[in-house]
């Protein structure tokens, strides 16, 4: 990954005079203009960097900028390998293993040591209770896939429990609320969609490679997506006193009123089939008081869970 590089090379840069440009293109495997490329980026974001011509030379920090060599202190280096070793527990990928040797390598052993021990303060595991199943090999193809920009096939089922099959264009990969989508431009609806990787039944990566889209992805738009204020409803809702920590886990301290028995919150959320099992997860420890019509949709499939439990006795 780019970032990745780029921050590996100013770890380098910090702690070295002058490094020559194919030393670089060695060590990262890419060539000699992708490194002048990520060098140029570096500066552009504010570090002075400086190129040294003939015997001895190389690309370095300008001097006045070395005021401070400790532009990544060990809380920072250790956020850096504790988000790294979180990133590669979950996405299989043996450059996230070198890029942690290559930061390692760039510590004397006192730094080392200090670093080893902020890293134990903060563990990052992505992987689902019991092991992520075939997930890590759909994260893999994908990933693939989008460096590549191919297009990629995929048999669906939303969760209406609609089955289709989807030729996308892949963009990013998304981990939200502990579970892995893939944000990508549907060809059957015409725009871009999240697809939850869990309800991806088959998938296959094509021949046909695609021209990227314009879509601002750092403002994270599947959350507008989501959050369609035409889907909107208020919600008046009573829990009882022992869902007391699940209920201020999901909501927080703010929205909850409270009498002796009972836990009163008012929240805005979208209406759609995952609203209706988030509800139902709470079970009888849940009265919902308003909208009605949602009070219907529970009281229906609730009854559907009944009969279905019911004919087998």
């Amino acid at each position: 990954m780019k970032l990745d590089r780029l921050i590996a090379i100013l770890v380098l840069l910090l702690r070295r005079d002058r490094i020559p440009a194919r030393e670089l293109a060695e060590l990262f495997e890419v060539s000699v203009r992708t490194v002048l490329r990520d060098v140029d980026a570096i500066d552009r974001a504010g570090i002075p960097i400086v190129t040294y011509q003939g015997a001895g030379g190389g690309i370095g920090i300008a001097e006045g900028f070395r005021l401070d060599r400790s532009l990544l202190t060990p809380d920072d280096m250790a956020a850096l390998v504790a988000s790294l070793k979180g990133v590669a527990s979950s996405v299989p990928d043996t450059r996230h293993t070198v890029l942690l040797e290559k930061l390692r390598n760039t510590l004397s052993p006192e730094q080392l040591q200090t670093v080893q021990a902020k890293t134990n303060q903060l563990v990052i595991d992505l992987e689902p209770w019991g092991g992520a199943g075939p997930v890590k090999e759909r994260l893999a193809m994908l990933r693939q896939a989008i460096a590549d920009r191919r297009q990629v096939r995929l048999a669906y089922t939303d969760a209406a429990g609609q089955s289709s099959v989807r030729l996308v264009e892949p963009y990013s990969l998304v981990l939200k609320g502990q579970r892995w989508y893939l944000y990508a431009w549907c060809e059957a609806r015409q725009g871009f969609r999240l697809f939850r990787l869990g309800r991806i039944t088959e998938l296959s990566v094509t021949e046909t490679r695609f021209v990227p889209r314009e879509v601002a992805l750092d403002e994270l738009p599947w959350e507008h997506e989501w959050w369609k204020p035409e889907n909107a409803i208020q919600l008046e809702l009573v829990f009882e006193r022992e869902l007391s920590a699940a209920v201020r886990e999901w909501f927080g301290e703010d929205a909850i009123r409270e009498d002796d028995q009972r836990l009163m919150v008012k929240a805005v959320m979208p209406e759609n089939p995952w609203l209706y099992g988030f509800l139902l997860s709470f079970g009888p420890g849940l009265e919902v008081v308003n909208p009605p019509h949602i009070r219907r949709v529970l009281l229906d499939l609730a009854a559907g869970i009944v009969r279905r439990y019911s004919s087998e006795t």
